[in-house]
Parts: C-alpha cells; structure tokens; sequence
C-alpha cells in the first residue's frame, strides 16, 4: 500500500451533451480496489447539476483503472447522486436494466482530432479544404494521415490501463479517426468508453489539439462522425434463427424517435442517407447494409444467425449508457 492519486470522473448536466469532470483524490494505504474508493461529494452548482443553496452531490465510485500517465495514479469511474444517494437526473448508467451482464456491447467511437490554432481539422489547411474524401480512410503516409502520435499514444494508455480497446484505425474524413470499445455487460462498455474518452480529452491537453465530438463537425461533402453500437445478447449470440433476429430489428421500427432523442444532438445533420447513413426519419435494416439503421453482420448470417447486430445511428457525440439503455429496453420488448 501507499498513497495514492485516484482522478474521479463523472459526467455534467450540461445538455444537450453532457461533458465529462474530474478531480483528484490522495488517499493514503490505499489498496487499488474498487470499494476501498470512498463516496466522494462535489460542488453541482458550478456543473449544472445542482442549486448554490443546496450545492453537493455526491460521486459514487463504479469502476477503476490503474492510471499508467501518473506515479501511484487510478482513473475512478463514477456517477452522480443526489445527496439521498438517489440516482441524479444527469445519470444515465442508472438507467441501464442489465444487472446480469446479460448484454455485450461493442462501441465504434469516431472523432475528429481538432487543431487548437485554427479551429480545424488535422489536415485542413487555412481558408481551404484538402482533397477530398477517398484516400484517408486507413491510409499511411504524412500526405493523408494527420494525428496518428496521438492515436497510438492513446491506444497505449488505454491498453495499459487494462480498458478492453480492439482497434484503432483513420477515418473516412481527413483528420477523422475511430477507436473500438468492447465489454460484456452494458455498464462495463459504458464505463470503459467514458474513461477511454477521458484519456483521449487529457492526452490532448499535450499536442495543441483538442477532440471534436460534434457528429458533423465540417459540413459539405465529408463523412459525420458516429459511434456505432455492436450488440447482444444470449438470444442473439445463440438463436440461429433468421426470424428471431427479424422479428428483433422489428421491435425497434415504432420507437424511432425514442432513440433518436438519446442518439445523440445534432444527428439531424449526420443521419441524411448519404455518407453511409440512413435518414434519420426513416428505419431500415439489411445484412451488411451501411446505408440502414441496423446492420445484420456478415459473419452473424454466416454463423447462422449466431451473433450480434449493430445500431449505425448513435452520433459521436451520445452517452453511452443511455445507448444501450435504451437498446436493452426494445431488445427485451421483442
């Protein structure tokens, strides 16, 4: 044992995109587990989260990860109560009806790497535009790769960190890159996601540039930027019926506009039907469809409907936990 700097995160009540918050606790003996973390209080009024007059709430830890940038560091995942102990309002992860980690999740995070000085993306140079979309995507090279440093140290640090990262790769759009976040149970995805954004926020705090979540961040002919969300559960990973898998996407065709509300803001502006999109007021699914809401993976058919499915229309931008909330509860409907 030995003392200790343990960064607790949480989530603000910004809307309509939460921003993520963080403070350091120095504890002492301190053991690096979980419930060794103590229930930690914060000033809500300063994050929209609470009134001045009656101003605490409350961080209740739910995840930790050793933190490989600091001496004796740990990244602390936590969520917000009220002063009760009562889930706050700004809390998604409480949402979540997944108690059995019956629920895996894969998470596609796509992010524009933004460059301090010019308010543009890597790549983009002054009063102009690079060439266009087509040779970024998975390229190498120093005339279409930008950013690739800090993609690699990111990865790095999350693999040191022991978050469950399974690939990295440059985006469709130049500047634009994606990481994958895998996790069995919908909370575990959550926090991991949530703590490899974090680690991503800070890093930049070194290179000059900073992150843009905004799912259309340049306009005009260039890729939005998503966070596909890659689902199951024991149904899905076993059924190996074609009908189930149907009669599944089907469930999720009368509650569009219910995802739609905690896919994230300003999707109206990503979701078009162009640029592997499907409208956003229009539902569709197919086998290895980009261009639908929901994509039936290749491998899932090949496997005989033994699988998963992905949601292509969270936005870069949504929370994670009221993603898969919201999935579980038309999942289970069906």
């Amino acid at each position: 044992m030995s003392t200790a700097k343990l960064e607790y995160i949480w989530l603000d009540g910004y809307v309509p995109t939460q921003n993520m918050r963080s403070k350091t606790k120095i504890l002492k003996d301190f053991d690096g587990k979980l419930e060794s973390c103590p229930v930690w209080a914060f000033d809500g009024s300063s994050t929209l989260q609470a009134e001045g007059g009656s101003s605490d709430c409350l961080l209740k830890p739910v995840a930790i990860y050793p933190d490989p940038t600091r001496e004796n560091g740990f990244l602390v995942m936590t969520e917000v109560l009220n002063p009760d102990g009562s889930p706050h309002a700004s809390n998604g992860r409480a949402t979540i009806d997944d108690d059995d980690n019956d629920f895996w999740f894969g998470f596609e995070q796509e992010y524009f790497i933004m460059d301090n000085d010019t308010d543009l993306p890597l790549g983009f140079p002054p009063g102009g535009y690079p060439g266009p979309q087509g040779l970024y995507y998975c390229s190498v090279g120093g005339k279409n790769t930008h950013g690739r440093q800090l993609v690699e140290d990111h990865a790095d640090i999350c693999i040191a960190a022991g978050i469950n990262i399974e690939g990295i790769n440059q985006e469709v759009a130049c500047g634009q890159w994606e990481f994958q976040i895998f996790g069995k149970g919908a909370k575990n995805a959550g926090d991991q996601l949530w703590v490899a954004r974090y680690i991503l926020d800070r890093l930049t705090e070194d290179y000059g540039y900073y992150i843009e979540y905004h799912p259309k961040p340049v306009k005009g002919d260039w890729n939005g930027s998503g966070m596909h969300a890659n689902f199951s559960n024991e149904t899905l990973r076993t059924c190996g019926s074609k009908e189930t898998y149907e009669k599944i996407c089907e469930a999720f065709r009368p509650v569009v506009d219910e995802h739609i509300a905690v896919y994230g803001a300003y999707n109206d502006q990503r979701l078009t039907g162009l640029h592997e999109t499907q409208s956003i007021d229009q539902f569709s699914y197919g086998v290895s469809d980009r261009g639908a809401s929901i994509r039936i993976p290749i491998i899932t058919v090949e496997k005989g409907y033994k699988g998963w499915l992905e949601d292509r229309r969270p936005a870069s931008n949504a929370d994670p936990y009221k993603i898969a909330a919201r999935i579980i509860k038309t999942v289970k409907s069906a």
